[in-house]
């Protein structure tokens, strides 16, 4: 059922997308998804906390924290050409219009990735630095990090390119190391 639902949504948008087509699309009743989900919207929020969750973990240490840092990057890049990051925009753009949408979104998905990019972040950087950074700095660097993707993609519509990964982390190792 949570691959039905994010493959209408990537196939005919959110608008379209209703809970008689995913159910149909899983080959089960109505009923059945309304045990489940009480709204599409919460059916996407789970499909996408499903999904995200591996697209957005942060890898073992494979080289340098430089050449980590930008790997993760790239992956935050091409996860949002990804029908879970195109679950993702949906649900943010709905969340513009929505104060509920908003508040699941929050208080669900991004909370739980917040939280995991932070000691993700936070461990690349003890890597870096040879100590563990306070949480308040990891917010920041968090901020840092992810904020120049996010408006590339999601306010300027474009590519995340090479060369915004490597200033972006260029940038957050830099003020890591103070």
């Amino acid at each position: 059922m949570l691959n039905a639902a994010d493959d209408l949504l990537v196939e005919q948008g959110f608008a379209a997308t209703t809970i008689e087509g995913i159910a149909t699309r899983a080959g089960v009743a109505k009923q059945t998804i309304y045990r489940w989900w009480k709204s599409k919207v919460d059916i996407l929020l789970d499909a996408l906390a499903d999904d995200a969750r591996e697209a957005l973990a942060w890898a073992e240490p494979a080289g340098t924290p430089a050449e980590d840092l930008t790997a993760h990057l790239h992956r935050v890049g091409a996860f949002f050409g990804e029908p879970a990051g195109q679950v993702f925009q949906a649900l943010l753009g709905h969340a513009q219009l929505d104060k509920d949408t908003a508040v699941a979104l929050r208080e669900g998905f991004l909370l739980e990735q917040r939280e995991r990019d932070a000691a993700g972040l936070g461990a690349l950087v003890e890597r870096h630095v040879g100590e563990a950074p306070d949480r308040e700095t990891v917010d920041r660097l968090v901020d840092l990090l992810l904020g120049p993707v996010h408006y590339r993609i999601l306010v300027l519509g474009g590519p995340v390119d090479d060369a915004l990964v490597e200033a972006t982390a260029r940038a957050v190792l830099e003020e890591a190391a103070g």
